[in-house]
């Protein structure tokens, strides 16, 4: 594609439309991750320097995301902001590794509901952490805590004029953002975080509110590479745990951001092992600089694709204005309330819980639905990685659940030769119940000839319990056989016809229970 004057035109027009979009999440982010602003926009940085510059997906943007927030802040509380360093790059290596060895899409593989759970699981931590930022408080630790907790923060701020001061500040940022996309004049010139954080900074600054605000460190003094020290923590299994969850988290959030992006634009499609090279060399620079992990992020790519973006200039050029901002205008970050962003926060973890999606997939696929529901309740009431790893555990038992299909079928040669018992379909320990049950309603007195032929897949539990029970069962028959032969001879003071008809009716009940047992 030949670069020309209009194509220069669309992407620096788009570019500022995405920096203002990006400007005030990348701030929030931050904060709520419990790390300094200007660590939010050093991601938002070098997602559109670097990763921006990078071949992968043409028009989608990255920076830090809200899905990420409470994974990092509960890695920061434990490994500080050295250890944050060294997960983010050890994260951005492994994503170099997926990419290189052509595994980008493998992500395309994972459930759908579990990445829907996921979200929804972060979307429901995160307002239930932001509603006490809401209120200048500071929220407990866990995702339960904070839930149960809400009670006693209602009372709190309806109680102290200062926190009713900046609920009403972060109320009305939140109120803006629902309303201010109707307004199309309006949001055609500024998109709805910007104007939304301008409102609450005007206002705040204006009539001089008390409630807090954004602390400024300033660059230099924000970025904060980790030492060589910090890297031998990676040796515990909790660090290595966090790692795999930033990495198998920001690898499906990205890869399934480019599938919705390129159905917006008629452009050039993902290279989805390309993107993940781009993702991991964006993260591993953000981690060798101490700043937060990245994503791609649906929000500022789709704003991408909105405003006219042609090619991945309007990216990079959306880095470079971030860049220039945090270098020119330092200051400007410590006039915004901490409220305003807990409402942009509250508003984007809102988003994130997919309830359109909720009654259709009720209606046609109950079994997802339960996954997706499991997921999201396991990530608050455990935490980001252990909710992640039980989501995919269910949708893999689902799946196999659903694949693994099996029925008998017999085939009578007549009474003097085995019956023939058919097993189709696939044989896995899932369906097992259900095999014994079928098996164990054949005749009894039968000997059988099990054909396992027609079976698509059997695992090994099945393959032991078929053989042993074709055993046991043609013994239970040869042992019914033999003792209706002996129950046939005439019995010591005995007509020989009582004693056969007393075998008859008593032997076969014996042995259909012996068989069983």
């Amino acid at each position: 594609m030949t670069y020309s004057k209009s194509l220069l035109r669309a992407d620096f027009t788009a570019s500022l439309v995405v920096f203002l979009v990006a400007l005030p999440l990348c701030v929030g982010v931050a904060v709520a991750s419990g790390v300094p602003a200007e660590l939010g926009l050093v991601t938002g940085i070098v997602g559109g320097l670097v990763t921006g510059f990078l071949p992968g997906s043409s028009l989608q943007v990255s920076g830090p995301a809200a899905g990420l927030t409470v994974l990092v802040y509960e890695a920061v509380q434990t490994y500080g902001l050295g250890g944050l360093g060294v997960l983010v790059l050890a994260a951005g290596v492994l994503q170099l590794a997926m990419g290189l060895l052509r595994l980008g899409r493998w992500f395309r593989a994972i459930s759908v509901s579990v990445v829907q759970g996921m979200l929804a699981g972060i979307g429901l931590v995160l307002i239930a952490g932001q509603l006490y930022s809401l209120a200048d408080a500071k929220a407990p630790g866990s995702g339960p805590e904070k839930i149960l907790g809400l009670g006693r923060l209602v009372l709190d701020t309806a109680g102290d004029s200062t926190a009713l001061t900046a609920f009403a500040v972060g109320a009305g940022t939140v109120a803006v953002l629902l309303v201010w996309p109707k307004w199309r004049a309006g949001a055609r010139v500024l998109p709805a975080p910007l104007a939304a954080v301008l409102l609450a900074t005007g206002a705040t600054v204006a009539l001089d509110l008390p409630i807090a605000r954004v602390e400024v460190q300033g660059l230099l003094d924000a970025v904060q590479p980790p030492g060589l020290g910090e890297f031998g923590g990676l040796a515990s299994i909790g660090m290595l745990s966090t790692v795999l969850a930033f990495t198998l988290i920001a690898s499906a959030e990205s890869l399934f951001s480019a599938a919705a992006v390129d159905r917006l634009h008629e452009g050039p499609r993902t290279h989805y092992d390309k993107e993940l090279i781009a993702q991991g060399a964006g993260n591993a620079v953000c981690g060798a600089l101490g700043a937060l992990p990245m994503t791609a992020v649906i929000v500022r790519s789709s704003a991408n694709v909105a405003a006219g973006a042609r090619t991945k200039a309007s990216r990079v050029l959306h880095g470079l204005w971030l860049l220039l901002f945090t270098v020119a205008l330092p200051g400007a970050l410590g006039m915004i309330p901490l409220s305003a962003l807990a409402g942009i926060l509250v508003h984007a973890g809102w988003k994130l819980i997919p309830l359109r999606d909720l009654a259709p997939m009720w209606r046609r696929h109950r079994a997802e639905a339960v996954v997706l529901a499991v997921t999201a309740l396991a990530i608050v009431l455990t935490n980001m990685f252990e909710g992640v790893l039980l989501g995919l555990l269910m949708a893999v038992v689902k799946t196999a659940w659903e694949t693994s299909h099996i029925h008998v079928e017999t085939e009578d040669p007549g009474a003097d030769r085995p019956l023939r018992v058919m097993v189709l379909g696939n044989a896995t320990f899932l369906r097992l119940p259900k095999l014994q049950d079928q098996l164990e309603a054949l005749p009894a007195d039968r000997r059988v000839e099990l054909r396992l032929e027609k079976l698509r897949h059997m695992d090994h539990a099945c393959g032991l319990a078929l053989s042993t029970w074709e055993e046991q069962h043609n013994k239970a028959a040869e042992r019914i056989a033999a003792e209706r032969g002996a129950g046939a001879e005439p019995g010591a003071g005995a007509e020989p016809g009582a004693a056969a008809g007393e075998v008859a009716a008593e032997r076969p009940g014996e042995g259909t229970s012996s068989m069983i047992g």
